[in-house]
């Protein structure tokens, strides 16, 4: 008897960092399909050495469950998934096997996970589609100047959110917050003048290294214990930071 891995991956990790269950799902596998040659999981794999056939993306979910459950009757067979997660493919897996008297074991091979954060890549994602040439109109002739009454009013609306008590309104104007992030970062991107280009990164980066900073309680060898003390060295630390950008 065979056995059919579907194989899942997130598309917010590298393709090829997959679990080592995962890697041995697809070493071992006497097949390995897939819809596509050019998804980003499949050159992975083809470039580590292994086959990879194409089935096509003309078939419809039964019609390729039944391909897939029909190859791995008697071999094991690897379904190295699509960036669309093939939908209806599943349960129309589970249909087809349902009418076999000894149908192929059939397994989900969790290949990657996302990290908590992994969602801010889509975002930033969604941002740079919104701003490229073929996206929103408006979204790409904005500047920093026109947006900037967009960022006092969703910061506005965020404290008002913290006072309502309405928690899930809050998650929501937080996100406006941060789309304004967002889009200043990519804004900056298009910035005709050298010393004017920065990206989201370069606000992230920045981010970190001055938490960093502020916190050598927790990142170094600062010895602040009460809240006090923390908020007594981060004025201190900023000032220090000032003084030393005004003299440079």
């Amino acid at each position: 008897m065979g056995r059919l891995s579907l194989l899942v991956t997130s598309p917010r990790v590298a393709p090829g960092l997959m679990s080592r269950s995962a890697w041995y799902a697809v070493e071992s596998a006497s097949a390995r399909l897939c819809r596509d040659l050019s998804e980003p999981v499949v050159e992975a794999v083809a470039e580590s050495g292994l086959t990879v056939e194409a089935v096509g993306d003309v078939m419809e979910p039964p019609a390729l469950a039944r391909l897939l459950v029909d190859r791995a009757v008697d071999t094991d067979v690897v379904w190295l998934g699509s960036a669309d997660a093939d939908p209806g493919l599943t349960d129309a897996i589970a249909s087809e096997v349902s009418r076999l008297e000894t149908p192929p074991e059939v397994e989900m091979v969790v290949a990657s996970w996302d990290v908590p954060g992994s969602r801010l890549l889509d975002a930033v994602a969604v941002m740079d589609r919104l701003r490229s040439p073929g996206g929103c109109p408006w979204d790409a002739k904005q500047t920093h100047e026109s947006l900037a009454k967009y960022l006092t009013e969703e910061a506005a609306e965020t404290v008002e959110a913290i006072e309502s008590g309405d928690r899930r309104h809050l998650a929501e104007e937080l996100g406006d917050v941060l789309l304004q992030v967002l889009f200043h970062a990519r804004v900056a991107e298009d910035a005709t003048d050298e010393a004017d280009i920065f990206d989201i990164d370069d606000v992230a980066g920045g981010l970190v290294a001055k938490l960093v900073r502020r916190h050598p309680h927790v990142f170094a060898d600062g010895d602040a214990s009460t809240p006090e003390e923390v908020e007594e060295a981060w004025a201190r630390i900023k000032a220090e930071e000032k003084a030393a950008k005004s003299s440079g």
